[in-house]
């Protein structure tokens, strides 16, 4: 690999992108977790709708528990079945569950989205590593990776939160991939996700950026779901999903990871002249 020396500006290429799991790689419009919580909360008599189960999705699955707790709306109701907010004790107890039901779920949405292996061709053609980051936990990443590798899919490495000071938005699990797949500097590196979290986890780690806005948790429908819907709908939902992206701070969006190839030639024509995430 060439030395890059930090007193001259890099011009390029890519060395490596940082795939997300659910929702970007596989379980197109990350379906499973979205049940898991709603059900950990249901089985005390609180209800979590899907919209606000999706909304902290990419985060370590602890901190996603915590997040929903945190929730005005989720802890008004939380007050009327208890009569007090949820507390650290009470997010303890629901992820205890939780995990396990993930196990049981990951199982069930292990397989790849649409183009996902043609795309990885892709990348290993243009010479890139692939690593990935995830709001799963180490115990749900080993039922999940063989699933992935039996259908085709292995990235060269993979960091969980459980393995890192901390999950998403932190950027340690990026720069765990980083030192591992030897990538430098971190403009050379594309985070590559579909949730604001993992918009947040690749800019605070110095890496370009791109929101994928149909396959996952922004759009949040299956693929036979987004197939057949409406035209119009479909417009209006994906435009809701690219604002929340760009204001996340994506650099490039697409609708799905067949779409990446392009935006990392786009990258490199960029740094070509300098450009930086």
């Amino acid at each position: 690999m060439d030395i890059f020396i930090r007193n001259t500006v890099y011009t390029g290429p890519v060395r490596a992108v940082v795939l997300d799991w659910a929702g970007t790689a596989v379980d197109f419009g990350c379906m499973g977790p979205v049940a898991v919580f709603q059900e950990v909360f249901a089985r005390r008599g609180v209800e979590v709708t899907v919209h606000e189960a999706r909304a902290p999705m990419g985060l370590m699955k602890k901190d996603h528990v915590r997040a929903l707790c945190r929730m005005p709306s989720v802890a008004a109701r939380w007050r009327e079945a208890f009569g007090r907010d949820p507390d650290e004790a009470d997010v303890d107890a629901m992820y205890a569950e939780t995990e396990p039901l993930m196990v049981e779920m990951i199982a069930r949405h292990a397989e790849p989205v649409p183009g996902l292996l043609e795309t990885a061709a892709a990348f290993r053609d243009m010479g890139l590593s692939i690593g990935s980051t995830t709001g799963y936990t180490r115990p749900m990443m080993e039922v999940l990776m063989p699933l992935a590798r039996e259908r085709g899919y292995a990235p060269d490495f993979m960091a969980c939160p459980t393995d890192a000071p901390a999950g998403r938005p932190y950027p340690f699990m990026c720069w765990q991939n980083a030192v591992a797949l030897k990538a430098y500097p971190l403009e050379a590196v594309v985070k590559i996700g579909d949730t604001v979290s993992d918009v947040h986890e690749g800019l605070n780690a110095g890496m370009w950026t791109v929101g994928l806005t149909e396959s996952g948790n922004e759009m949040g429908v299956s693929e036979s779901e987004l197939a057949a819907m409406d035209p119009v709908k479909r417009r209006e939902r994906r435009e809701i999903a690219e604002n929340r992206l760009v204001t996340a701070g994506a650099h490039f969006l697409a609708a799905g990871i067949g779409d990446c190839p392009a935006i990392i030639e786009e990258i490199n024509s960029r740094l070509v002249f300098g450009d930086r995430p």
